[in-house]
């Protein structure tokens, strides 16, 4: 493979992998699960603050309560010991703490509606975040066994990349091997025709061609012999 080959290939992978990325599925779902994550976070956030104004206004409403019974009971007392200005100026006080709690109650009644409304989408948010997040990971493994289920199918047709390259890497080595069998053939004709010698060696062709015939003669007197005693009565 030559160095610009690899490189395009290389460059082809990243692009691929680059438009695989940019239309992902498993990935959007991932993204979607996260935004509602943060929504559900902003949610209790909220809560959280509706609930710290509620306790808050109980907390007034309290201390409302007890400025009011102070008040009447400081009225009490004046009048008791006949300073009915005293106990004037205490009853007025006590009305203002009164109008403060009802003012404090109208303000808690509003946030506790409130925060039950938050409560109860928090709750539902929760249920469709979870159910979310189940289908996300079953569809998310249906698209994995897919993809699988295609690279192996264009892999066993011949379209994908796999087992394409390796039946041409096998039909070039059968092509090398059956070139370098024919060359091995050649050769070995050449060299006992004389063509190409031996450099180990040392006889000249015509005492090749005595040798040669010498060993046909000495196999043709063995072979007649055996016939021979093979033929002869025991």
């Amino acid at each position: 493979m030559s160095m610009f080959k690899h490189a395009a290939e290389i460059l082809e992978a990243r692009v691929n992998t680059f438009l695989n990325r940019a239309d992902d599925p498993a990935q959007t779902l991932d993204l979607s699960y996260e935004k509602m994550i943060t929504t559900l976070q902003d949610t209790k956030r909220h809560l959280a603050d509706v609930i710290t104004e509620r306790i808050s206004l109980e907390n007034q409403m309290a201390a409302a309560k007890r400025d009011s019974d102070k008040a009447e009971a400081d009225a009490r007392m004046a009048l008791q010991a006949q300073r009915e200005d005293l106990a004037r100026a205490a009853l007025t006080e006590k009305q203002t703490a009164q109008q403060k709690i009802v003012a404090l109650q109208q303000a808690h009644d509003s946030i506790a509606t409130q925060a039950e409304k938050l409560t109860a989408y928090e709750t539902k948010l929760q249920d469709r975040i979870e159910q979310f997040r189940t289908q996300k990971e079953v569809m998310k493994t249906q698209m994995t066994a897919a993809a699988a289920e295609v690279g192996v199918s264009e892999s066993l047709s011949g379209l994908g990349t796999g087992l394409a390259d390796a039946g041409d890497a096998m039909r070039r080595a059968q092509d090398k091997t059956a070139q370098m069998q024919s060359k091995a053939e050649a050769m070995e004709g050449m060299t006992e025709a004389g063509i190409l010698s031996d450099p180990l060696d040392a006889r000249d062709s015509t005492e090749k061609e005595l040798d040669k015939l010498r060993s046909t003669t000495g196999v043709d007197a063995d072979l007649a012999r055996l016939k021979a005693e093979i033929a002869a009565p025991k």
